[in-house]
């Protein structure tokens, strides 16, 4: 165990005494993530202000033999930033430093901690903005997307944030600094980058990141489509996409989602709906013009009664803000509520809908939808009272047989939101033993000790070289190692 009173001295030493938290109350505010239903009150919280200090803090965990957890804006659904009770909890969003903004390479460089929705903010005066969007964006940090690999609205036609992302500097867990990629598109080798992207901190920490950014659209065009049911909400997107239309966003949201951000924002939604898509278009105008024209006869094909086309910047935020605000809207019309994040083949949405709704009504509770419609990214949230006896283990059975439904399907238990610490026990219903053991290995390769982030991702504690003929790691990767590939 280790002398926590101790290791505080140290880090104060290092990092600064204001910067190093031990008091209990304010270890309490680090005690969850987004994700409030997992609570651990870290046993010590450091705050570093540079990526010096990062491996400052890392490097005195590493020689103690002290877990520790990244964390940046605390905003992850899964419980990924779930600090460890013994553990170090290294919190980055003082690291928000917009590094360079180099229009002329597409690139912008950033510290962990920058907010998501300022990068864009940065571009956007030459020209540019960055693609990837969840819908914290304003709130979420972008080494917090980095870790798990966070989507967004528009990760339809642009893709995840391991798509944006070409080169970062990450402390590993024995607290070197080592480069992974840079700004160049690719590099040779074995794609380390793209294995540290998506890692959920179990491979160390992201001090800096190089985004690509991308060039704003000539045109947008936004479009709201209320439908009497989600069935022919579903129907009318796979129609889009059939066409050859890849709109930029295809957003559904069922009629408790669309209750819930009536209450909160008063967006306004087609009263009656059973359903609403939000369709968003971008690119050359004319390109565009031709495909919305389109768009808008296969959503009246399929059913819709009433469609909406945002006439100004002023219309497409109001369409926006309903959709964007969803997930805490929700806390309006129910005291609690899991957030889940599972991903099906776009076909599938009619069917797994409907399948959703009636084990929902098997275990009595309500089941709201909102979702990433165009690349079948379900966002169901799980309504419940957890002052009522019962409710929230049976909430939590219903969440558990949605993620079934997406792997019967062909589907992942998480699209966007990570596995952390609330799906770790559903790996094993994607992977074999083989799998999860294989990926182990990546693991350890990086972090022998298992002190980066332990417990996260895996479903039992899978130590290097548990199994029969394996061998137990004892150095971890150094920076040596990784600048010969990279």
């Amino acid at each position: 165990m280790t002398d926590i009173d101790a290791l505080a001295a140290r880090l104060r030493a290092e990092i600064g005494v204001r910067r190093v938290l031990t008091d209990r109350q304010e270890l309490r505010t680090y005690e969850c993530d987004g994700l409030a239903h997992y609570k651990v009150v870290p046993a010590l919280v450091a705050l570093p202000v540079t990526a010096e200090q990062v491996a400052a803090v890392v490097r005195a965990c590493a020689e103690t033999g002290t877990p520790f957890v990244a964390r940046g804006s605390g905003t992850g659904l899964s419980g990924g930033a779930l600090p460890h009770a013994d553990g170090v909890l290294v919190v980055t969003s003082q690291l928000r430093e917009i590094v360079e903004v180099r229009p002329e390479d597409e690139r912008a460089i950033v510290q962990p901690g920058v907010i998501n929705l300022q990068v864009t903010k940065a571009a956007t005066p030459h020209g540019y903005y960055y693609a990837p969007d969840p819908s914290s964006q304003q709130i979420c940090s972008i080494g917090g997307n980095v870790a798990e690999n966070s989507g967004g609205a528009h990760c339809l036609k642009y893709g995840f944030t391991t798509n944006h992302v070409t080169g970062l500097e990450v402390v590993t867990p024995d607290g070197e600094r080592v480069r992974l990629g840079g700004p160049a598109p690719d590099a040779p080798g074995y794609d380390l980058l793209g294995a540290f992207v998506g890692s959920e901190g179990t491979l160390g920490v992201a001090t800096e990141v190089t985004v690509k950014l991308t060039r704003l659209p000539e045109t947008v065009r936004t479009l709201l489509a209320g439908f009497p049911s989600t069935d022919q909400a579903g129907a009318a997107t796979s129609a889009i996409i059939a066409a050859g239309v890849v709109p930029a966003a295809i957003e559904m949201m069922d009629v408790l989602a669309i209750e819930a951000a009536e209450a909160a924002v008063r967006c306004g939604y087609p009263a009656g709906a059973g359903a609403v898509l939000i369709v968003e278009l971008d690119g050359p105008a004319a390109e565009v013009e031709a495909q919305f024209d389109e768009v808008s006869a296969l959503c009246s094909e399929h059913g819709a009664f009433e469609t909406r086309v945002a006439a100004d910047d002023t219309e497409r935020a109001l369409i926006w803000r309903g959709r964007k605000s969803a997930f805490a809207a929700v806390g309006r019309i129910s005291p609690d509520y899991i957030v889940q994040d599972g991903v099906i083949p776009r076909t599938a949405l009619p069917t797994v809908l409907r399948r959703i709704g009636e084990v929902a009504a098997e275990h009595g509770v309500r089941v709201a939808n909102v979702f990433h419609a165009g690349d079948g990214n379900l966002h169901p949230l799980v309504l419940f009272d957890d002052a009522v006896p019962g409710q929230a283990s049976r909430a939590e059975a219903v969440s558990g047989a949605i993620l079934d439904l997406c792997i019967e399907h062909g589907g992942s238990i998480t699209g966007e939101h990570g596995v952390g610490v609330d799906k770790a026990k559903y790996m094993p219903r994607m992977f074999s033993d083989d799998d999860l053991d294989t990926m182990q290995l990546v693991r350890c390769a990086f972090d022998p000790a298992g002190i980066a982030n332990p417990g996260k991702v895996f479903p039992t504690p899978r130590l290097c070289g548990e199994r029969p003929g394996r061998h137990q790691g004892t150095h971890p990767m150094h920076a040596a190692d990784v600048a010969e590939i990279f």
